[in-house]
């Protein structure tokens, strides 16, 4: 399985070692084979439905992934930034700091942050639930009306009136069944202090009750 792990990271460039790391420019988007812990000819242990429904009982955060055009989309189709909405964001790492992502491989949007390797993470506050649910629709002009600046570092889209934000540089991605699980190594961040948290729980928006 290290073996595994190791050629899948020197496939796409990240580092597979401290003393060999550096950051690549893009990482390769394309869906890694299956990694499946029960066979074809095995019975699932619970059904998709039931997974949802227990996991549903987790709170979260919610965020919105955001990345500027990569240069290789300049005046093409989609050559706009990226963005999608996103509750499967942590911390992970204090030193270096690394924070990471899951994002389905079916997703339309993940290959255009992959080609231009890097992402602002932008959490959500009480009130933005609007916005957050025009960044989880397919097929849309998603930053329509939404002001945003550059983050200071990348240029990914920092969204305004966020109370925080984590400017990132794509470091690593792994297979995660039908997800992938993307660690970004952190260039900037800010935080405006203030503000209740956007959160959601058993297929809702909620908020922090005082």
């Amino acid at each position: 399985m290290a073996a595994t792990v190791v050629r899948y990271l020197r496939s796409v460039g990240s580092p597979t070692s401290a003393s060999a790391e550096r950051e690549p420019e893009s990482v390769d988007a394309l869906p890694r084979p299956d990694l499946r812990a029960v066979g074809d000819d095995e019975r699932a242990p619970v059904s998709p439905a039931e997974f949802r429904a227990v996991l549903g009982n987790f709170a979260s955060g919610v965020t919105v992934i955001t990345a500027p055009p990569a240069a290789e989309d300049g005046g093409g189709d989609g050559s706009g930034p990226a963005g999608f909405a996103c509750q499967s964001f942590a911390s992970l790492s204090l030193d270096p700091p690394l924070v990471t992502f899951m994002v389905a491989r079916t997703s339309t949007t993940w290959p255009r942050i992959a080609r231009a390797g890097v992402f602002c993470v932008n959490i959500l506050g009480a009130e933005q639930g609007e916005l957050c649910r025009s960044f989880a629709v397919s097929g849309t002009d998603k930053f329509a009306g939404v002001a945003h600046a550059p983050a200071p570092v990348t240029g990914s889209p920092q969204l305004d009136a966020v109370p925080a934000w984590i400017d990132c540089r794509i470091h690593a991605v792994h297979t995660g069944g039908d997800h992938l699980i993307v660690v970004g190594r952190v260039v900037a961040m800010g935080a405006a202090g203030e503000g209740d948290p956007l959160l959601f729980h058993k297929g809702r928006f909620g908020r922090l009750a005082d």
